[in-house]
């Protein structure tokens, strides 16, 4: 299983947010609008991406929702035929929520920095520090919090969950 170590951040100032990753970044930005529609399931999170091109990704993952950088672990799947895995999925498990967004990729060194602007829940900022094989967590969480300080993301606008979860808040669902 995959794993890399995760923050998520409100993004308060995007022009600047956008400044310091394009300089501190090898790649990108890549742009991407991405439609995730989540599922119920037991066992950490399922949700279906979907890209503008027709392709789509079935994505499972486990992370603590925590605000300090923590691992993810994650499979990702491939889809040809997103919306016929999405009809079947539906009437298995259940939607729990749609997230919208459009996804801007950096990369810095083994991060994937995002800068994600979330329909109805604003921009925010995102690192990814993939791991490999048996390395353990404390690496990454250094790469994490050296990448936080230059990107000046502050403790303070450190989310604990997912923009799902956010959703659910924010619009009263999932109480």
């Amino acid at each position: 299983m995959a794993r890399n170590v995760e923050i998520k951040a409100r993004c308060v100032d995007p022009a600047r947010c956008r400044q310091l990753a394009e300089r501190f970044s090898d790649k990108g930005p890549e742009i991407l609008s991405q439609v995730d529609t989540f599922f119920y399931c037991n066992e950490g999170r399922l949700k279906l991406r979907e890209f503008e091109d027709g392709t789509g990704e079935l994505i499972h993952y486990h992370r603590d929702d925590d605000t300090a950088p923590s691992e993810s672990r994650y499979v990702i799947t491939p889809i040809g035929k997103p919306n016929l895995l999405k009809e079947a999925l539906s009437r298995a498990l259940g939607v729990r929520a749609i997230v919208k967004k459009r996804r801007e990729v950096y990369i810095s060194g083994r991060t994937r920095i995002h800068i994600d602007e979330v329909e109805s829940l604003g921009t925010f900022v995102e690192l990814e520090v993939v791991l490999i094989d048996d390395e353990l967590q404390t690496s990454g969480m250094e790469d994490a919090y050296q990448l936080m300080k230059v990107l000046e993301i502050h403790k303070d606008d450190l989310l604990d969950g997912s923009y799902v979860d956010l959703l659910e808040e924010t619009s009263g669902f999932g109480d």
